[in-house]
């Protein structure tokens, strides 16, 4: 201060100030512990490289609300196949999946087959609607099962329910022996062999 009018009107303007007792700043510690948003996000992460469902939720080839879905994997006797498609197996288990979004849908579908399929459970319903007026197409979660349920390894064989069972609104799904039943089975035949 160059002017000494200029400092004693400095000290009449600070005359009333009074000194902050603590006079020295704690800083406060940054958190190294990550937020809500970011344990979500971790997650989610850990869960899909964890996820063993192999079922997309990408794209799939649509199919018409009234067609018929269809598959049978080679080795699947014809008669099999026809009992399945008539309905003549006794339902041991369903699903319904109405309301569901894909990405629901794909979980539940995932669960519920890999769960049959342990507690040697051979024929189920999935009932998923005819989904006429689902978006963006019509029948997504139908165009859906369509492709997921053949890529499972222990789906043997799938056809469009008969009217009493759902019609084109559902779908019989034929699930694999499990190892365990296999080898029973191998049992009771080299019993009956004996």
């Amino acid at each position: 201060m160059k002017n000494p009018d200029d400092w004693s009107y400095f000290s009449q303007e600070m005359s009333d100030v009074k000194p902050i007792k603590q006079d020295t700043v704690v800083a406060k510690p940054q958190s190294c512990d990550p937020s809500q948003a970011q344990l979500k996000q971790i997650n989610a992460i850990k869960s899909e490289s964890q996820d063993e469902n192999e079922l997309t939720t990408e794209f799939v080839e649509p199919v018409d609300p009234y067609d018929y879905i269809q598959f049978k994997r080679d080795g699947v006797q014809e008669g099999v196949y026809r009992k399945l498609r008539l309905g003549k197996y006794p339902i041991e288990a369903q699903l319904n999946l109405h309301h569901f979004s894909v990405k629901e849908a794909r979980n539940e579908i995932y669960k519920f087959i890999k769960q049959c399929h342990q507690l040697n459970i051979r024929s189920v319903l999935i009932i998923h609607g005819i989904g006429i007026k689902s978006k963006p197409y019509p029948a997504v979660l139908k165009s859906h099962l369509n492709k997921w349920l053949p890529s499972l390894e222990s789906v043997l064989a799938l056809h469009t329910a008969q009217k009493q069972h759902g019609g084109y609104g559902a779908t019989y799904v034929l699930i694999r022996k499990s190892d365990e039943k296999k080898r029973e089975n191998r049992e009771r035949h080299l019993k009956r062999l004996a």
